[in-house]
């Protein structure tokens, strides 16, 4: 579940040859791995066309032609831009020949039931030439199942960015690692369902995807012994007259994800509102820092909060304090962090990620990862870059891609929730890290909960009151 630039790749497979895996003995493992996958998607009846391009990505395809016909497979190889270039990947094709197949011509009235998009790997360049125009035209318009080695022709490898001609995959088989445009935009859209296939190297990146099996190992398993202290005391800072529901449902998110005890700093008229809804929350009136209470666990400042030289004179102050602090919606703004021991959480949308970095939406879109990555490494701070793929970047330079969630959390409320639920996953868990991927995970996974049952327009953010227990106890108890 490791995430490579194209640059990690080619280090990768270098540094394995340098410890004396070949690049024709990696090559033979790429082949391998996606004959494994592709021979439990197609019929022995099925006609397969493997289009394979003159670089290393096109002899994987050599490789995987050779596996499907030694087992009996309806498969042609094809090279339409040519015979292999590179030295490995023309040693397969000679070894492919003395097993007794021929490649066969490209022609456009061919017509298979998969096609195989073998035609460009990571090192590839945009916009594609006329001649892989023709290809990728012909491809998309085939109508027929397509699995692509890698990422789909046409698609960057490190962003978003992807030719008007890109193929369109049903499948891709990502070797080694995903590759970043699978999770950027609009790249992800041409991948179809995506799969990382371990071709024996070792794996060494910074950056995954956080899986179920990483919140079952983590999430935290509570013992008979422990008192409403045991699990943190939580000060959430958040709601005004006008918008007291965004701290009604940070507080649901804090409870409902395990904080011990709560309390809420916040206006009178809001605590009408919120008290109902929470009312295991204390409440604080005219807060202020100097008489705050040095025993909290974690703090988080600004749902329901505009932005004003008040606030932020209170934010300096907390982050003065030595607990976690989170800081979301009014509390998003372009500063300075000075370095501290404990975490800092921000959590924008592209749209406020977008007013601190004065890039355009666009340009977050096609690049979240190294740009919030980039943000987190400079700040000093834990980066939640919301949206589909969610990206988690933490100071040190690693990472997090969330896959849980759906549009069914394009309601208002709903980032107020995951607030509350960081509040109370960084005051309970021992690895900051953890809090902060298990919250967004669960948080998207709670969206794929409520849509299995109920479609995806219904769900609004106080279902997450009753969905957070069930989809907790999912992950708690195996």
């Amino acid at each position: 579940m490791y995430i490579y630039s194209s640059k990690e790749i080619k280090a990768a497979d270098a540094e394995a040859a340098d410890k004396g895996m070949t690049l024709f003995a990696l090559m033979e493992n790429a082949g391998a791995a996606l004959y494994r996958e592709i021979a439990q998607l197609v019929q022995k009846s099925d006609s397969i066309v493997i289009l394979s391009g003159k670089g290393n990505n096109g002899g994987d395809g050599i490789v995987l032609a050779r596996y499907l016909k030694n087992n009996g497979y309806r498969a042609s190889l094809v090279f339409p831009l040519g015979e292999p270039q590179t030295a490995v990947a023309n040693e397969h094709y000679t070894y492919f020949q003395k097993c007794g197949y021929e490649a066969e011509p490209f022609s456009e009235k061919m017509q298979p039931d998969w096609i195989v998009d073998g035609l460009l790997g990571v090192g590839s360049q945009l916009p594609l030439r006329s001649d892989l125009v023709n290809i990728t035209t012909w491809i998309n318009q085939q109508q027929k199942k397509v699995i692509a080695i890698d990422l789909p022709t046409g698609a960057a490898s490190d962003d978003g960015n992807v030719d008007e001609n890109t193929v369109e995959a049903d499948y891709t088989f990502s070797l080694h690692g995903y590759k970043p445009s699978a999770f950027l935009f609009p790249s992800s859209k041409y991948y179809g369902e995506i799969l990382s296939l371990d071709i024996g190297i070792p794996q060494n990146s910074g950056w995954r995807v956080w899986t179920e099996q990483d919140v079952r190992r983590t999430m935290p398993k509570r013992s008979g012994n422990t008192h409403k202290g045991s699990f943190g005391t939580a000060l959430l800072i958040a709601g005004c007259d006008e918008m007291p529901g965004s701290a009604a449902l940070s507080a649901i998110g804090a409870l409902r994800f395990g904080t011990g005890k709560l309390s809420i700093a916040t206006t009178k008229h809001a605590s009408t509102v919120i008290g109902p809804l929470a009312p295991e929350a204390t409440f604080q009136f005219n807060f202020s820092i100097s008489g705050m209470n040095p025993s909290y666990s974690a703090v988080a400042i600004g749902p329901g909060l505009a932005p004003d030289e008040k606030l932020e004179k209170m934010i300096e102050g907390l982050l003065q304090l030595p607990v976690p602090v989170i800081l979301d919606a009014g509390a998003l703004s372009a500063r300075k962090y000075q370095q501290r021991t404990q975490s800092i959480i921000i959590t924008p949308h592209p749209g406020e990620f977008s007013r601190l970095t004065g890039k355009t939406s666009k340009e977050i879109q096609t690049n979240r990862i190294q740009l919030a990555s980039e943000y987190a490494k400079e700040n000093g701070i834990i980066v939640i870059l919301k949206g589909k793929f969610t990206v988690t970047a933490f100071p040190d330079g690693s990472g997090f891609i969330n896959l849980t969630g759906n549009s069914a959390l394009s309601k208002g409320g709903t980032g107020d929730t995951l607030t509350g639920m960081l509040l109370a996953a960084a005051g309970t868990y021992e690895r900051i890290e953890d809090a902060a991927a298990n919250a967004v995970y669960i948080h998207g996974a709670c969206a794929d909960e409520w849509v299995e049952q109920n479609g995806d327009q219904t769900m609004a953010a106080h279902d997450f009151s009753v969905l957070l227990p069930r989809v907790c106890k999912e992950y708690v108890n195996e």
